[in-house]
């Protein structure tokens, strides 16, 4: 017998919340991890959804604008821990209401009336969105004492640090409460998962079974109400910094993905759902090749698929049917596809799940289409009968999974343990196969992706360091996602090479060796493996981040290094000497540094090679700047050749980019052709920045006048991609011929930097999605950085087109960055690769400040 259905609230209590509990009921459908295909067109804040109309529909609904780090979940005290939540002001607006819905002020005062319902419901708040919209985290568990919830943390913190005990210890067999976690609405207008939710919470608090009780005493089932409260009311499916969140994975850029970083560090989910919308049949993972070589597939394999034909009897047990509903049987892509949704990057958050310990976590997409276009366009009645289908089927597979969960309880913890095992104990992964994963069909050699780990990584100090800011983020950024990091008490050799005291050093041998090996490797090149990607390809960190890391692949004996385990990486900020004092331009926090002191009005100078001069009279301004964002200013003799000044961008950009330049301290005034077409005051501005939203041809007559006239004043302009080279050519700038990539292709390539004030000092590597390279250079336009020779890419998925051409060979050695002087006087940079890619690459970030900085001048 599976998991009851759900009862609706009778008690004084439910008289209480009455409509509020029960509010409008669900109705959606269409394809969606993303549904759309990642590469030939550039990210907006969604599909049907700009940038712009996502933050002016949240400009009306959202409180305060912030970023808070998500707080530290409880550990101490027993269950239930009730949390006595404000309920937001009533907000007619909110898209969910037009679908019958629960809209997110009626949340808080439902999850009240929850908890005083029964003693099984706890709420806590892991965090706040981007707007400053509360993130409800429910617990659905039997009551614990304080003694009893102090045991089931032991027996966690034992199945991460100590799995070879845990694996022997019986208190874990008998009474370890199995995590599972279950994400809703990371897309905002993929609702449907928030109204299931909510009502399994309920039946999960009245139920008086057997079952149901026997569910609650083993296990502990955690539910993220919404993911994304911005996008949910605002009906987009970014958040309220324009970020599509489940993009977010491995990078943690937004609030909202750092609070689900931490539920999985705090909590260990087993299992795992994230529920979205909208493809019909109901998608449910596993995914086709390629996948995440990190993480032992052959236990996560074993666990899902068989979830997934749980989920997908329940789904059928509906009994919706294509004639009368229009609900086609559900699809199960491992099974019945070849490839095209795949689970390589770490960025989705199932995918990010299994490097925390998850042994089965999946995407599932509801059928039935409610957002965008149909949203708009379709009757009330329809959008709330597909709504009503999607809530019935998003409780089918929450309920599936919790009957494979307690039926499974053993071998799903044993697995856990056993992946932990494996990395601690630095043994070889598992390939795939028929033999290690009996009852899953049609396991071929295309589903085989491993890799050998290294034996550890270093993350040198003193001279070795390209930069010790960005070492000190690279090493936090490892700790938040809960690897163990150690620094050296004293100076040490490794596999030949010597490395200084305060070195960091990442020891393979642990348990969450999977995400440590994501964030700091290199990554492969796919390209052979599979013709089509769902999304990008490479990332690593390690590269990508602007810190030297040092693999190490073999040592003899173990580790033998003088250390201790970190917390947080050491403090970096210093000025050294007196007298004027330079500032690498290196490190988007060195950028960040610099405008903070140019909006002071501190005359700073620029050197030959792109850092600034900062004269003695602002030591103490720089003293500040120095602690709060860990950067080094030392003294120098050099004056410097030109005045830096206080930039102000007008920005046609992706929410990621706009974020990045932000996040560097610049000035940023969104612009688009319509914001150009409707009047925009150019002495606002001192350079144009273009990678996205702006047509020069577009723009109407009076816009274009206005921008020409911008330009005829020698202001610069800064372009990235497609878009930008269009209006470069358009605009009559720079005589630079851009050559297109095959669209589809992204990665980490390798470079050559020209050196100076655009690229001196970046790394030997970059990121590219939809690649350009530049042909046909008129005399003076400066090649400052080009593709490598060879084959440039390292990771990721990039095949030439069907005819032959933009492959990476036709792109090595081209010129990737270049800069010059327009006819119309300013300096114009035109970027072919994507250094700020989803507020990504923090190693790169500087190429485009630095041309910025120098645009404007």
């Amino acid at each position: 017998m599976g998991i009851p259905r759900p009862v609706l609230l009778t008690t004084a209590v439910g008289a209480v919340a009455g409509a509020l509990l029960l509010a409008p009921l669900p109705a959606t459908a269409a394809p969606a991890r993303d549904a759309q295909r990642p590469h030939p067109v550039r990210e907006s804040g969604g599909p049907g959804t700009t940038a712009a109309a996502s933050a002016a529909a949240l400009q009306k609904t959202a409180g305060t604008v912030g970023t808070p780090a998500p707080p530290a979940l409880r550990k101490d005290g027993g269950y239930p821990r009730r949390t006595v939540l404000d309920a937001p002001p009533e907000n007619p607006a909110d898209k969910a209401i037009k679908l019958g819905l629960a809209p997110y002020h009626s949340l808080a005062p439902r999850l009240n009336a929850l908890q005083k319902l029964s003693d099984r419901v706890s709420v806590e708040v892991a965090g706040r969105s981007a707007a400053g919209h509360e993130l409800y985290l429910v617990t659905v568990t039997a009551p614990e004492s304080s003694h009893e919830s102090r045991e089931q943390e032991r027996m966690r913190a034992l199945i991460e640090d100590s799995p070879a005990a845990a694996a022997k210890d019986r208190r874990i067999k008998s009474s370890y409460k199995t995590p599972v976690f279950i994400n809703n609405n990371i897309h905002g207008n993929e609702w449907e998962g928030t109204d299931a939710a909510l009502k399994l919470i309920e039946e999960l608090a009245k139920a008086k079974d057997g079952r149901t009780a026997g569910l609650l005493a083993k296990n502990r089932i955690y539910l993220n109400v919404t993911a994304n409260p911005d996008g949910r009311i605002a009906g987009t499916r970014a958040n309220g910094n324009g970020f599509d969140l489940n993009r977010d994975f491995i990078t943690a850029s937004q609030p909202e993905s750092q609070a689900i970083r931490q539920i999985a560090v705090d909590k260990q989910p087993a299992v795992m759902l994230d529920l979205h919308g909208y493809v019909n049949g109901t998608l449910i993972e596993p995914t086709t090749p390629p996948h995440g070589e990190n993480y032992e597939y052959d236990l996560f394999l074993k666990n899902s698929y068989a979830n997934a034909l749980g989920m997908e009897k329940a789904v059928n047990d509906l009994g919706y049917t294509p004639a009368k509903d229009g609900v086609q049987p559900p699809v199960i892509p491992f099974r019945d596809q070849q490839e095209g949704w795949d689970d390589w990057p770490p960025i989705f958050t199932p995918q990010y799940m299994a490097f925390q310990g998850a042994v089965a976590s999946h995407t599932v997409e509801f059928p039935m289409r409610v957002n965008n276009n149909d949203y708009n366009n379709l009757p009330v009645e329809e959008l709330r009968r597909r709504s009503a289908i999607n809530t019935d089927i998003a409780g089918a597979v929450m309920r599936a999974t919790l009957d494979y969960t307690l039926d499974h309880r053993t071998s799903v913890i044993a697995d856990q343990i056993e992946t932990f095992r494996r990395g601690v104990a630095g043994e070889a992964q598992r390939p795939v196969s028929e033999e290690t994963v009996p009852g899953v069909p049609g396991i071929g050699p295309e589903d085989v992706y491993t890799t050998s780990f290294p034996r550890a990584y270093v993350i040198p100090a003193g001279d070795g360091q390209r930069s010790a800011t960005a070492a000190a983020r690279l090493v936090d950024h490892l700790v938040a996602n809960d690897v163990r990091v150690e620094r050296a008490r004293a100076g040490f050799r490794l596999a030949g090479r010597s490395y200084p005291a305060g070195s960091y050093v990442v020891d393979m041998h642990q348990a969450k060796r999977g995400v440590a090996n994501v964030i700091l490797d290199e990554g492969r090149d796919i390209s052979a493996d599979v013709s089509t990607m769902y999304d990008i390809s490479g990332w690593s960190l390690g590269l990508l981040w602007g810190a030297s890391v040092d693999k190490v692949q073999k040592v003899s004996g173990g580790l033998h290094i003088p250390a201790r385990p970190v917390q947080a990486a050491s403090p970096t900020g210093a000025v050294t000497g007196q007298g004027d004092l330079r500032l690498r331009l290196d490190d988007p926090k060195e950028l960040a540094a610099l405008n903070s002191l140019l909006t002071q009005g501190v005359k700073v100078q620029r050197a030959a090679d792109g850092s600034a001069i900062v004269p003695a009279s602002a030591g103490r301004q720089a003293a500040v700047l120095a602690d709060r964002y860990g950067v080094a200013f030392t003294a120098t003799k050099e004056k410097g050749s030109g005045a830096l000044a206080r930039t102000r961008v007008a920005a046609a950009v992706t929410p990621g980019e706009q974020f990045a330049l932000r996040e560097m301290g610049f000035e940023v005034l969104p612009v688009s052709t319509a914001t150009l077409n409707a009047g925009f005051d150019w002495s606002k501005a001192d350079v144009l920045y273009v990678s996205s939203g702006l047509q020069y041809g577009a723009l109407n007559p009076a816009a274009r006048s206005a921008l020409d006239g911008f330009l005829s004043g020698g202001a610069g302009v800064v372009t990235l991609g497609s878009t930008g080279a269009a209006f470069n050519t358009a605009a009559g700038l720079l005589a630079a011929k851009p050559v297109a990539g095959n669209g589809d292709a992204n990665g980490v390539v390798r470079v050559t930097n020209a050196g100076g004030p655009i690229t001196g000092g970046a790394p030997a590597h970059t990121f590219v999605y939809s690649p350009l390279w530049f042909t046909d250079l008129a005399p003076g336009v400066r090649v400052e950085q080009s593709y490598g020779t060879g084959s440039p890419l390292v990771s990721g998925h990039w095949r030439p087109k069907e005819d032959g051409t933009g492959g990476p060979s036709d792109a090595a050695g081209r010129a990737s960055v270049v800069s010059g002087t327009s006819a119309k006087g300013g300096s114009v940079v035109l970027f072919g690769t994507e250094p700020l890619f989803r507020d990504h690459p923090k190693g790169l970030f500087s190429q485009v400040g630095r041309a910025l900085l120098g645009a404007s001048g």
